[in-house]
């Protein structure tokens, strides 16, 4: 299993130092969110931030959480993204999903609130991304987006493409299956909660319906404490042994405070063996 660990809380250098010691302590993943106006807090554009972070580390995956393509425009995102899979050596991962609604981004500005067309966006916005990225002449005519034949140089350093992987809400059949047309998924479920036994479902029916032996990544988040690693482990265990690939440490709420956030990266992953 991979951790990560998500900083919720900092300005853009302050995010970049943190991301310097979660590799430092062992972290596999050091991650961002994706918000325009989500509460009274202060929020930094995530492609400028990552970029600081993938200045000082050298191994960790970086990626934001979640990013929702419905509100950007999937060519400028083809650039961002390429950009900061040169600039990180090839180690960005993106996570996709529809975003939260209560973020003043979709609903102050009038971005569409419909789920159904969301999704719709996210989609093409999912082929035209992987398209792009190819480095190949590329149109594409859909429903919400048309592009006359471009060539995007360079491509991106992983090819295919940067490892892609959508929020999938078990068991929904339309998220799994878009999950699976890609490298992985965010793990959640229609009521909520997720269980290791969701897990493992999920595992099964991305064996079930993907070709034999390809990689594909299961994520699941979650909070562990830093001051008794063994009871942290003990707490993912039942997850990594249903299936999940990334465990990512996810401090929303208080104490979350730059320093928080440092000192629970210092004590380090929950690994499980």
């Amino acid at each position: 299993m991979n951790y990560g660990f998500i900083v919720t809380k900092g300005d853009p250098r302050t995010a970049a130092d943190l991301a310097h010691e979660a590799e430092a302590a062992g972290w596999d993943g050091v991650f961002y969110w994706d918000g325009i106006c989500v509460g009274d807090f202060e929020t930094y554009d995530p492609w400028v931030v990552m970029a600081a972070m993938a200045m000082t580390t050298e191994r960790v995956r970086l990626g934001a959480i979640i990013t929702p393509p419905s509100r950007r425009r999937p060519w400028k995102l083809a650039r961002e993204t390429m950009t900061l899979d040169h600039l990180s050596g090839g180690r960005l991962v993106l996570p996709v999903g529809l975003g939260a609604a209560d973020d003043g981004g979709f609903s102050k500005v009038g971005e569409t609130m419909e789920k159904k067309v969301r999704a719709n966006l996210l989609d093409e916005s999912l082929e035209i991304l992987t398209g792009l990225w190819r480095g190949e002449p590329f149109s594409y005519e859909g429903e919400h987006y048309r592009m006359e034949e471009m060539t995007f140089l360079p491509p991106t350093v992983q090819r295919p493409g940067v490892p892609i992987w959508p929020v999938a809400a078990w068991p929904s059949k339309k998220s799994m299956k878009r999950a699976l047309r890609y490298d992985g998924l965010l793990a959640y479920t229609t009521r909520g909660e997720v269980t290791p036994d969701d897990i493992q479902a999920m595992r099964a029916y991305a064996e079930e319906n993907r070709p034999p032996d390809a990689p594909f990544d299961i994520v699941v988040d979650g909070e562990t404490s830093g001051e008794d690693l063994e009871s942290a482990a003990t707490m993912v265990r039942p997850f990594a042994e249903a299936g999940a690939t990334w465990w990512i440490e996810s401090p929303w709420t208080p104490p979350n405070e730059p320093e928080d956030l440092l000192a629970r990266i210092r004590q380090g992953p929950p690994r499980v063996g």
